[in-house]
């Protein structure tokens, strides 16, 4: 039996390359490439949602880590960035470098992706997309059933694994030929259209750039507190996050460590505060001052901020910080 590896985002482009090839009597396993980076927390709930409507379709999704990887191609990406931080080619060679692997070890016969073309304007034009074949060592061996018509034959429509009449000719940025594919295929149940990478985020890129910086080579944690709070650089070595809702501060102290200094103000409506780096007197007092503006008592004009440092809670009274304060510090 003919057997298809696809790369899966979650998201409909590649929910419909997926039943357009099954429809073929083709064997699909889905893969998808798991990094630090790839989607919101919040996306990533609504595709497993979409997944479970996919049920009758028959086919398996394998998650891959490819953090280590990755995060080295993000440091210095062959091919540069997108707009912020999204290295969106070295990205996709990586991606197909390890689709190939996994298609050759376990005996696949060709590689499936949703990648429609001149949808993404660095990533999924013609001449990027032959480059990222090229790149990844798997020229002939992916099929992008969406825009197939529009491209070279590959290996599997040459020898008549797929039907390419079967397959169609999408080009743009539009959606409306996806969701009408959708329908005609009765897929009612997906995630809208949106970005997915955090790393195309501004707000997002410049919080990395500046670890990157200070931090050649970061933790998991650190990567993971990227994405939330609001984040202030104090120092070279020096980094203050407050929360700003219940779920930062749950995951702020889920996270914390015990050489970590936590802050808050008791009593009231508080964000946790973290300090990352050395958690000096001074450190403490301009992260309690922090703390203290993003807290119910922010008007006041001193307020007491409890922190935990090596198991032991202390208190410090300080101004809550002021614009001026926040402008100079707010990465």
């Amino acid at each position: 039996m003919v057997r298809a590896l696809a790369l899966y985002s979650g998201g409909l482009d590649s929910m419909l390359s997926i039943k357009v090839i099954l429809q073929q009597g083709i064997e699909v396993t889905a893969i998808r490439f798991i990094t630090p980076f790839n989607t919101k927390l919040e996306s990533f709930e609504l595709a497993d949602t979409s997944l479970l409507a996919l049920g009758e379709l028959n086919f398996n999704i394998k998650n891959y880590p490819i953090n280590e990887k990755f995060l080295e191609i993000l440091k210095k990406p062959k091919f540069g960035y997108g707009k912020n931080m999204n290295p969106c080619v070295d990205c996709k060679i990586l991606m197909f470098k390890e689709a190939k692997r996994i298609m050759v070890e376990d005996d696949y016969d060709f590689i499936i992706t949703g990648e429609v073309l001149w949808q993404r304007p660095m990533s999924q034009r013609r001449d990027i997309l032959s480059v990222i074949d090229r790149e990844a060592s798997v020229q002939g061996y992916v099929v992008r059933p969406l825009s197939a018509k529009l491209l070279n034959p590959s290996i599997a429509e040459q020898s008549g694994m797929i039907d390419r009449q079967k397959l169609f000719d999408f080009s743009g940025r539009s959606r409306k030929p996806q969701m009408k594919l959708a329908k005609e295929l009765e897929l009612n149940n997906y995630v809208q259209p949106a970005g997915g990478c955090l790393l195309t985020d501004p707000l997002y890129s410049a919080k990395l750039k500046d670890l990157f910086l200070h931090t050649p080579n970061p933790s998991t944690i650190d990567i993971d507190l990227l994405r939330i709070g609001r984040h202030f650089r104090a120092s070279n070595n020096l980094k203050i996050i407050v929360g700003r809702d219940k779920r930062d501060n749950d995951f702020i102290q889920s996270i914390a460590q015990p050489s970590d200094c936590i802050l808050w103000v008791e009593g009231i409506g508080s964000s946790l505060t973290i300090i990352k780096g050395d958690p000096t007197e001074t450190a403490i007092k301009i992260a309690a001052s922090l703390c203290a503006r993003h807290s119910d008592a922010k008007k006041k004009p001193e307020v007491e901020v409890s922190y935990k440092l090596s198991g032991n809670i202390s208190t410090v009274k300080v101004f809550p910080a002021q614009d001026s304060m926040l402008a100079s510090l707010r990465i």
